[in-house]
C-alpha cells in the first residue's frame, strides 16, 4: 500500500521532505500559501557539507556553482583597517540556490501554490485537512512545514507563540557590479565582521541569480544586528500612511526616512568598507528577532518540522540546514519503523537538538548585544563562534542529542 503525505509549506523544509519521501515510495502533496514562485526570495546562507550531503540523498545533484567559497573571517576596525582574521574555510550560497532544485525535481502536480491550509482533523489513523484554494486532502501524514508563523502549529499548540526578543537585523544584498572593485577581494573572499556599539554587522557572499541579467554574477549579502525595543519595533513596522504592520513589513513599504537613518549611521558607525554595502543595496529589509521552542512535534498523524518547529537565532546560521535534517531523520525514521513510532522516534531526536540549538542561539546573541563585557573578548567570542558548530558534533552525539544518521 503506498503511504501520502500531505505537507503545509513550500519552503525549503516542506520540499526536503516532499523529495525525501518521494524516493522512499511515499506520494505526496506540498501546499504552499504564498502565491507565485519563491526562487527569487532569501538572502545568502552558510552552508555544511551536511546540508549536500542531504541535497544528493534527495537525488539531486549539487554543482561548484551552488556557492562561494570564502577563505576565513576578518573583523574591521572603525577606519576601515582589519583588527582580526581567522582562517575559517566555508561555502556560502544562496537560499534561491537551494530551493529552485527541490521544488524543480517535484512533479508539476505534486505542488500546488496559493494553497494556504485552513483547517483539518484526525479520525482512524488518518488526517483530513482542508485548503483556502477549495482542495481538500486526506493522508496517512500532515506535515507542518509552514515556518515561524505555522497554521499547523497554531492549530495544535495555540499558545505557543514566537517570542521577540529585543532586536533586529536590517538585510540586504548587493550586486557584484555595483561594489567598488577595489573592495571585491575583500568582501566576495570573507566573512567580514563589524562591532558597532549595541550590535554586531556581518557580510558575506553568495552565489547571484541563476537567472536574468545578473546571471552568474556574484553577490554580498549583509546583516546589520541593532536593539529595538517593543515599541521601536512598533514604529519600524508603520508605513509611510500610518499603516502598522504587526512584527514585520513587507520591504518596499519600509519609510524612507529609515532608510535615509539607516545610511547615516552606517556613515557614522561603520567601517566604510560595511558602510558601502548598506548604501549600495537597492532594498533595504527588516527581520525582527525570535526564538521559538515546541514542546512537542509529533502530535498522531500529524508532525512539526523546520521553523514551525523550533527557531534559533540567526547566529547559528543552521535555518535551511536544520530544516534538511529535520526531513532527512523524519523520512528515516519513517522508513526504518511504523508511521507511529517512527514520528515518536523524530519527535525525541529533534526535540532535544532543536532546545540545545535555541539555547545556542541566546548565547550568541547575549555576547552580541553584551554591554559590559570586555570589547576584545566579546569580538573574539562572536568571531569564532559566529554560525559554527561542527565542533560540538561529537559532543552532541556522546550526549544523544543527534544521532550518527542525522548526520552522515
Amino acid at each position: 500500500m503506498t503511504l501520502h503525505a500531505v505537507i503545509a509549506g513550500g519552503s525549503v523544509g516542506g520540499l526536503f521532505a516532499a523529495n525525501l519521501l518521494r524516493r522512499a515510495g511515499w506520494t505526496v502533496a506540498v501546499h504552499e500559501r504564498a502565491a507565485g514562485h519563491l526562487g527569487d526570495r532569501g538572502t545568502g546562507i552558510g552552508t555544511r557539507e551536511e546540508l549536500f550531503a542531504v541535497m544528493r540523498r534527495a537525488g539531486l545533484t549539487v554543482e561548484p556553482s551552488i556557492g562561494v567559497p570564502v577563505l576565513g573571517r576578518i573583523g574591521l576596525g572603525r577606519d576601515g583597517r582589519i583588527a582580526r582574521r581567522i582562517p575559517v574555510p566555508a561555502v556560502t550560497s544562496g537560499w534561491s540556490r537551494i530551493w529552485r532544485p527541490l521544488k524543480d525535481a517535484l512533479p508539476a502536480e505534486a505542488y500546488r501554490d496559493t494553497s494556504a491550509l485552513t483547517s483539518f482533523e484526525q479520525r482512524d489513523g488518518r488526517v483530513f485537512a482542508a485548503f483556502a484554494d477549495g482542495t481538500d486532502a486526506e493522508a496517512d501524514l500532515l506535515i507542518g512545514a509552514d515556518g515561524l508563523h505555522s497554521t499547523v502549529r497554531s492549530r495544535l499548540v495555540p499558545d505557543l507563540k514566537a517570542q521577540y526578543v529585543g532586536y533586529i537585523a536590517w538585510r540586504g544584498v548587493v550586486e557584484e557590479q555595483e561594489i567598488e572593485p577595489a573592495l571585491r577581494d575583500t568582501l566576495f573572499h570573507h566573512m567580514v565582521f563589524g562591532f558597532p556599539a549595541g550590535g554586531m554587522f556581518l557580510s558575506l557572499p553568495m552565489p547571484g541569480p541563476d537567472d536574468g541579467p545578473h546571471k552568474g554574477k556574484r553577490r554580498c549579502h549583509f546583516v546589520w544586528f541593532r536593539s529595538a525595543t517593543d515599541g521601536e519595533l512598533t514604529t519600524l513596522c508603520t508605513d509611510a500612511t500610518g499603516k502598522q504592520h504587526g512584527l514585520a513589513i513587507p520591504p518596499p513599504l519600509i519609510r524612507s526616512e529609515l532608510i535615509s537613518s539607516l545610511r547615516r549611521d552606517a556613515d557614522a558607525l561603520l567601517a566604510p568598507q560595511l558602510a558601502a554595502l548598506v548604501h549600495g543595496t537597492r532594498q533595504v529589509m527588516l527581520q525582527p528577532i525570535f526564538d521559538l521552542e515546541s514542546e512537542q512535534l509529533a502530535f498522531g498523524r500529524v508532525a512539526l518540522l523546520g521553523d514551525a518547529a523550533f527557531v534559533a537565532r540567526p547566529h547559528v546560521a543552521t535555518g535551511v540546514m536544520k530544516a534538511a535534517l529535520d526531513a532527512q531523520a523524519l523520512a528515516d525514521r519513517l522508513a526504518a519503523d511504523s508511521i507511529d513510532a517512527g514520528l515518536a522516534h523524530y519527535d525525541s531526536e529533534r526535540c532535544r537538538f532543536g532546545h540545545w540549538l535555541v539555547e545556542r542561539g541566546r548565547h550568541i546573541g547575549r555576547t552580541m548585544m553584551a554591554q559590559d563585557m570586555n570589547p576584545e573578548q566579546r569580538i573574539d567570542i562572536l568571531m569564532r563562534e559566529y554560525g559554527r558548530s561542527e565542533e560540538h558534533t561529537s559532543e552532541l552525539q556522546s550526549r544523544g542529542l543527534i544521532s550518527y544518521a542525522v548526520f552522515c
